[in-house]
């Protein structure tokens, strides 16, 4: 057998198409499709910020060490994205023009400044002198050696200046637009029935005249662009500057950091597009992409308009289990619960720390944290808990990815309020999702508390698909004791804390073996002759020890199925297979973000759920716990909702080595596993 892997960052291209696709899907209401640009074109951001950016450190080194140093060329996967994404963007412009038709059609009119009425033309001056205008300082770059550091998720107004037409006395400038201070959108005056909207750099745009009169220029080129920086925030060996200070110190560089793509108008103004290209320091060599008229499209996430046939979320419920009861924790005291959000309502989540919070007899809350709400009613809970006089410790993970300064903001918030915040382990990430609480239950103190699959945020609850197990079970509840020890002391011996658990796994001490003996097990099984089955749902799948054990297991006619959401880097059809592994990745209205594995053991079914993706990232340098699923009826119920998913064909995409983004041919009933789960679940109340 040869150990055949995709390239992970071509896969996750691949997953970002399965995005588009759904923009383009004529049956889906405008408003969603529009969404779905939107989110395409925030993946693509994050994407350039993290994975191309780390890919030119690599071509960089490749250049200087022997040609063997890194399995692949950086510089050939590199070239790959690039045409790749022009080709991506050449199809997103082809989505959004078809869309801009369809508005019409609507009479839904995103107008820019040269297509406005007279009473429009008033009221956009008036609404650029009241309310923008001081938002507005145009710089002039020519005589610049560089250009300033700003943000890379900022737009821009290139514009080229002359005092009379055809003059050769040309001066160059750039706007920021404030998107940070004012909505994207404006919407103008319009006739009944009509909804006339125009984006706010076009509203400057129109007032170029207005900005620039006092200088004597009355003539005016404008196009947008955009720059995308390297997001890596580099935390230095200085042992003498704290683990904070080197996160603050990290986000100020950031602004520094090189431009690693340039996005721009394909109609810009040559002159001006060599200046810009000049001031940025950017090569032939870099990302430089030519696109339409509007750029930072996931501002279109929000869209503004109204649109008929708009698709109406399905409501999340109450638990059968929790809706009885006017107390949280008296029902997980008695058994599991298992949430599925956003099908079922996380407000228990909240309502279990909320409970907390007023109860008397609860001693303590510990939780960890990584992506926030920005009005957090999970935080709010936590300070009211302190106020009543609990003690209160959170572990908040200063360096998720795009949330650092909102954390640093939370610990200091949190610590105002008497809130013991940790920040530890500066080696690794924390990534798991547990809380325990302590109470007083006559001579005994009880602990319960849950573990989830996704991150505590009641605002991506509602668009997010993931698992929290609400429990009070001893062995797990001991283990996250554990884990708490390892990340209040992390100068002490944290394995040897990890080391003690029992009943969950935990990375980066053991899922990893744990993931490889079940693997095992499972291939000795089909040897024998016995059955054998593994079912992987994860968000990402390139941890390559693992890939080569599923190709083992396929070889040894263990049958494996496999949903993976983003990055998929197996290659499932080779010839040695005994049973084919199947592969399809599900991309529909909710962000498929749930971890559940499945190992057959002839029969005696173990069900894991957890905050692990299989990746070296997750298994190998974060704290990540997996949980079995003890609770007959729950493992029941996950094993149904791996069915359903397995059984998608609307949304579902075959995994092949093209990377082709088929759709599971449609057979029968059509299954569209979203809403067949909620329905699902549903019925159990």
């Amino acid at each position: 057998m040869r150990n055949k892997f995709l390239i992970r960052e071509i896969s996750w291209l691949s997953f970002n198409a399965r995005v588009l696709q759904e923009a383009n899907d004529p049956t889906l209401p405008l408003k969603e499709r529009i969404r779905f640009l939107g989110i395409y074109s925030n993946n693509r951001d994050e994407f350039f910020r993290v994975r191309v950016s780390m890919l030119t450190k690599m071509i960089q080194i490749y250049r200087k060490k022997h040609k063997r140093y890194f399995g692949k060329n950086p510089q050939k996967i590199y070239d790959q994205i690039h045409h790749i994404v022009i080709r991506q963007q050449e199809e997103f412009d082809r989505i959004w023009e078809k869309i801009i038709l369809e508005l019409k059609k609507e009479k839904v009119f995103l107008l820019d400044d040269t297509h406005l009425s007279p009473k429009q033309k008033i009221f956009v001056r008036n609404f650029f002198d009241q309310e923008v205008s001081s938002s507005v300082i145009p710089l002039f770059i020519e005589n610049m050696p560089q250009l300033p550091p700003y943000w890379d998720d900022n737009i821009f107004l290139g514009v080229v200046l002359q005092k009379k037409k055809g003059s050769s006395d040309k001066r160059f400038a750039i706007i920021e637009i404030p998107t940070n201070i004012h909505s994207r959108f404006v919407t103008l005056p319009s006739a009944p029935g009509v909804q006339n909207i125009m984006l706010l750099e076009d509203v400057i745009r129109f007032n170029l005249p207005r900005i620039f009169s006092h200088l004597g220029y009355k003539k005016f080129i404008a196009h947008m662009f955009k720059i995308t920086k390297d997001a890596e925030i580099d935390i230095d060996t200085d042992v003498s500057t704290s683990f904070i200070q080197k996160i603050e110190k990290g986000l100020k560089n950031r602004r520094k950091a090189p431009a690693i793509r340039f996005l721009y108008d394909k109609m810009m103004n040559k002159d001006l597009l060599k200046l810009l290209i000049q001031k940025l320091n950017i090569s032939n060599k870099d990302s430089i992409i030519p696109g339409g008229y509007i750029r930072n499209f996931r501002d279109f996430m929000d869209f503004p308009a109204r649109l008929p046939n708009e698709q109406q979320r399905l409501r999340p419920f109450q638990h059968p289990a929790l809706a009885k009861s006017l107390s949280i924790c008296d029902v997980v005291m008695r058994q599991d619960v298992l949430l599925n959000v956003p099908f079922h309502s996380f407000n228990p989540v909240i309502d279990m720390l909320r409970e907390a919070a007023m109860d008397p007899d609860v001693k303590s809350i510990k939780i960890t944290g990584y992506r926030l709400a920005p009005n957090s009613k999970i935080c709010n809970a936590l300070i009211n808990a302190v106020r009543n006089g609990k003690k209160v410790h959170v572990f908040l993970e200063l360096r998720a990815y795009s949330d650092e300064e909102a954390n640093l903001a939370w610990k200091s918030k949190l610590e105002d309020e008497g809130v013991q915040v940790f920040v530890g382990l500066s080696t690794l990430k924390v990534h798991a999702k547990i809380c325990v609480i302590a109470k007083q239950m006559g001579n005994d103190i009880k602990q319960y508390g849950f573990i989830g699959t996704g991150n505590l945020n009641e605002k991506t609850a509602l668009s997010y698909i993931d698992h929290f197990l609400l429990t009070s079970d001893r062995g797990m509840m001991a283990d996250i004791n554990h884990i708490f020890r390892a990340l209040e002391h992390p100068e002490s011996d944290w394995r040897t804390q990890l080391g003690l658990c029992k009943t969950l796994s935990v990375s980066p001490l053991n899922i990893r073996k744990v993931l490889l003996s079940k693997i095992d097990r499972e291939i000795k099984l089909a040897h024998a002759g016995k059955s054998s089955k593994i079912i992987v749902n994860v968000n990402s799948l390139s941890d390559e020890k693992l890939i080569i054990e599923l190709y083992k297991a396929a070889i040894a006619g263990v049958e494996v199925q496999l949903i993976v959401r983003g990055i998929f880097c197996a290659v499932i059809d080779q010839k040695e297979f005994a049973k084919p592994i199947t592969a399809i990745s599900i991309v529909d209205e909710y962000l498929e973000h749930s971890r559940i594995w499945l190992f057959h053991n002839d029969g005696d079914e173990e069900i894991f759920i957890s905050s692990a993706d299989w990746m070296v990232r997750n298994l190998d340098y974060r704290i990540e716990v997996a949980v079995p699923i003890r609770d007959e009826h729950i493992k029941a119920e996950l094993k149904h909702i791996l069915k359903i998913k397995l059984s998608d064909n609307v949304k579902a995409r075959l995994l092949d080595k093209k990377l082709s983004n088929q759709f599971v041919a449609s057979k029968g009933k059509k299954i569209r596993s979203q809403e067949a789960i909620y329905h699902y679940l549903k019925r159990k109340r």
